[in-house]
């Protein structure tokens, strides 16, 4: 799995806008949680889908960057949490031991 680093709120603009052509994932992950660490994990066994993006956000170096993606994509944030964007929306969002690759590509699919 190739993870982009999410660290800052002006990269949530990027995310928006790249949006439009290639669907972009965002994976928030807490650190010091052994579900967010399972999830993380359980995401990067299979291999991820072609023509997509995927960012992590470490939550507790940059909670200010997970209370503006709430914010921006109209979700209540959760830890962890996944998000799919397209066309500058989240489309589908999921959080706790529900985030599965599997899932993932489906949302990808029907989109």
């Amino acid at each position: 799995m190739n993870w982009i680093p999410l660290t800052t709120i002006n990269q949530i603009d990027t995310i928006q806008n790249a949006s439009n052509t290639i669907p972009q994932i965002i994976f928030k992950h807490s650190t010091r949680c052994s579900i967010s660490t399972t999830v993380r994990d359980r995401l990067e066994r299979p291999e991820p889908p072609p023509g997509v993006v995927f960012y992590y956000l470490d939550l507790l170096a940059h909670r200010d960057v997970s209370n503006k993606i709430a914010e921006v994509f109209n979700v209540e944030h959760e830890s962890p949490q996944v998000l799919l964007i397209k066309h500058g929306k989240c489309i589908y969002h999921e959080n706790h031991m529900a985030i599965e690759m599997e899932e993932l590509i489906e949302q990808l699919q029907k989109s």
